[in-house]
């Protein structure tokens, strides 16, 4: 099939908007399979955070491309429950995992300081946002697993959306909670460990409490994501 993006093209948004439309009307299972026509795989960066249902995404690109990357930022602060559950679904779907994270000096800053407690953003932006930017310079697509109903922000999205020099691809952006639990249900997805103890959203242990929904997430602070998606 003739891919609808130019190999070496910067995309216009015109592009985009043409990529919105074709994408829009298919199911997740073709999103996934059609996002491989118009790119290559080395042209796809996959993030998961292995958190509480994470296992929807990957078990869906681990049945359409098993050479698919999938990048975990390893913060230094998980749960040792969250580094079970990546260890558990790679071996399940044979993932292929590579795991990024800080630099040793700028990550042990955070510790000494605790920079969590007392700016939050700064911590994220060293332990999760900058590894990730290190590496975003080698893709042209970045695939991630966020829905509408999970904040605000996230309810504003389209399905393909340029953020810098990438251009974001949310396959699950239209998939409701109800959706989503089913095909949990029916295919017996495995849960993070925690979600049977009420965290509902998982980061690190230092800013991640039990919650319904994204509540538990940096309890008692007005900030809502870690700064990726923003």
């Amino acid at each position: 099939m003739e891919k609808l993006i130019d190999e070496n093209a910067v995309l216009s948004a015109k592009e985009i908007k043409k990529l919105n439309k074709k994408y829009k009307p298919l199911s997740i299972e073709k999103r996934i399979e059609e996002i491989y026509n118009d790119f290559n795989v080395e042209e796809i960066m996959l993030t998961s955070s292995f958190a509480a249902t994470s296992a929807f995404l990957l078990k869906l690109f681990s049945e359409v491309n098993k050479e698919q990357e999938v990048f975990f930022i390893d913060t230094g602060y998980h749960f040792d429950e969250t580094l079970g559950y990546k260890k558990a679904l790679t071996e399940k779907y044979g993932l292929n995992v590579k795991s990024i994270s800080a630099l040793k000096e700028e990550h042990d800053f955070t510790t000494k300081d605790e920079t969590w407690k007392k700016n939050p953003d700064f911590c994220c932006s060293i332990n999760k946002v900058q590894p990730l930017e290190s590496i975003k310079k080698n893709y042209k697509v970045w695939v991630s697993g966020l829905m509408e109903w999970q904040s605000d922000h996230r309810a504003s999205l389209n399905i393909f959306e340029e953020r810098g020099e990438i251009l974001k691809f949310y396959p699950l952006l239209d998939v409701t909670k109800e959706e989503r639990d089913k095909y949990i249900e029916e295919h017996q997805l495995p849960f993070h460990p925690l979600v049977s103890k009420g965290y509902h959203s998982i980061g690190c242990k230092h800013c991640t409490v039990p919650g319904e929904d994204r509540s538990g997430r940096w309890n008692n602070n007005p900030k809502t994501e870690c700064g990726l998606h923003l």
